[in-house]
């Protein structure tokens, strides 16, 4: 299991987990018939060099994550007992089969639409309450732990947790662009006051997209009880350059530099 060391509210932080994103690596193989590069090896190095967890998102047109993915995925992740296994998508698409199926450890529900090129916005309430209750209600019920993609508004909290939802998984683009610029602050300070919300309603913290080795200490060092990152499209173009292993043990060192600000 990923670590669960502190509530986020003492000083001692807890350390955040990396859940590596193989949504790339999956999209490059597809340009081929040759299965190369391998998504479960991939997998396997990501493990070795210290990950915590692996995510995939499979849309439905299996643009890049295949139906044949997640299921030796999840094999795979048999033989890994100490790392979860996140699989992310919408629960009005295609995801619920998959969580009935293998029953990750975590699934995480994203509003994405069919043509959509990538995430780009949470779950809005009151409006989507009522349909996202009983797809929570159902994975829980499987034993697999809900996670909401929520933009950072504090006042959406509570809703979340009366659905039952376990966790929230900030969707931190706004963060990555505002990076490095005079709205930084500012931007930043609405993602910390969200996660001081959702922690005072009992919910636990993730974060993901457009997180990457400049930007994320930076994240982690404001944002109280983050318990794991998703990084995906950042992390396998820096694999590029330095190698997937090496990535990611330099993906730890920003979250290891984060919690001992």
């Amino acid at each position: 299991m990923n670590p669960l060391l502190t509530t986020g509210l003492d000083e001692k932080r807890g350390v955040t987990a990396l859940s590596v994103n193989l949504n790339k690596v999956a999209l490059l193989r597809n340009t081929r018939a040759l299965g190369i590069p391998s998504v479960t090896r991939a997998a396997t190095l990501a493990l070795q060099a210290g990950a915590q967890g692996i995510t995939v998102h499979p849309r439905p047109d299996e643009r890049h994550i295949r139906a044949h993915d997640v299921h030796e995925l999840a094999g795979l992740m048999k033989q890994w007992p100490q790392a979860e296994f996140n699989i992310e998508g919408n629960p009005f698409h295609n995801l619920m089969d998959f969580v009935r199926a293998v029953r990750p450890h975590q699934c995480t529900f994203v509003p994405d639409e069919t043509s959509q090129a990538t995430s780009d916005h949470g779950w809005t309430f009151p409006q989507d309450a009522s349909r996202l209750a009983p797809v929570i209600t159902e994975a829980r019920s499987l034993g697999v732990r809900v996670s909401l993609f929520m933009d950072p508004l504090p006042g959406a909290m509570r809703a979340v947790r009366e659905l039952g939802a376990d966790r929230v998984e900030l969707y931190t683009e706004t963060y990555a662009r505002a990076h490095g610029t005079p709205l930084q602050a500012d931007v930043l300070a609405a993602f910390t006051a969200t996660a001081q919300a959702a922690l005072r309603e009992g919910l636990e913290l993730n974060a993901g997209h457009d997180l990457n080795r400049d930007n994320l200490a930076d994240f982690l060092a404001a944002v109280p009880g983050v318990q794991e990152v998703s990084i995906g499209h950042a992390l396998i173009a820096d694999a590029l350059e330095l190698g997937l292993a090496e990535t990611v043990k330099d993906y730890l060192r920003c979250i290891r530099k984060a919690s001992a600000r």
